[in-house]
């Protein structure tokens, strides 16, 4: 219990401290989205190719993670669906409230927490679930989230224009890219040039601590919000 607690205290070390300095202003709620950008977009993608390019290519294409992982997401999406939708709230709702219960906090909290723990062979089982999430998941809930309006003259426009949307969200979505760019390095044993695999790096190292600090912060600001909404019902 010691050892595990001695890994994991740094991770929940650096949320405190994110959740401290956005409760105490000292970090500006309106650098959160900042944070959460850099680490989306630079940070984590970063983090992902290096360990796509590290992780032999058998690991990052094990099918039976991938079906198991494949089937527990689908149960979670289809059973939050059945047993939510209702009268009151309709196919958007229902489908992602199942996108939040099926599509975990891998790339932030997962895949640094995990590796920390079991070791560099932990990473390839999570990119497939984050690749699974990204392309699968996340798609087939925005497809049912348009089925609301896939009736009457719109029968086949909702469809549609969920598929085009889940397709843009993938496309500009730079994690998929920098796991299959990984994919690509470690088929071909090929390594990036010095000055890029060290840009890549730093990057890479960046991700952990920033994601982390902004899960901090970002839980204060909900505190804060909840809070400022309260007093303001008081006062009315």
């Amino acid at each position: 219990m010691l050892p595990v607690f001695l890994v994991t205290f740094p991770f929940f070390a650096l949320i405190a401290a994110g959740y401290g300095a956005a409760r105490a202003r000292i970090l500006p709620l309106d650098a959160i989205p900042g944070l959460n950008s850099f680490v989306l977009y630079f940070a984590l993608p970063c983090m992902l190719l290096r360990f796509g390019a590290g992780t032999p290519i058998g690991q990052l294409l094990d099918g039976s993670v991938a079906l198991v992982w494949g089937l527990s997401a689908l149960a979670v999406v289809g059973g939050v669906v059945a047993f939510t939708r209702n009268a009151r709230i309709g196919w958007n709702d229902a489908a992602f409230g199942a996108l939040v219960a099926a599509f975990p906090n891998t790339g932030f909290m997962g895949v640094p927490l995990l590796v920390a723990i079991l070791g560099a062979q932990a990473a390839g089982p999570m990119i497939i679930t984050i690749a699974f999430d990204l392309v699968v998941t996340s798609s087939l809930c925005i497809a049912l989230s348009r089925l609301d309006g896939a009736s009457g003259s719109g029968a086949h426009h909702g469809p549609r224009q969920a598929a085009r949307q889940a397709l843009r969200g993938i496309l500009v979505n730079p994690m998929p890219w920098s796991i299959l760019l990984g994919v690509l390095l470690s088929a071909a044993r090929w390594t990036l040039p010095g000055p890029v695999e060290r840009t890549v790096a730093m990057l890479a190292d960046a991700a952990s601590p920033v994601a982390l600090f902004t899960i901090g912060a970002v839980l204060a600001r909900s505190a804060l919000v909840a809070r400022e909404h309260g007093a303001s019902a008081a006062v009315a």
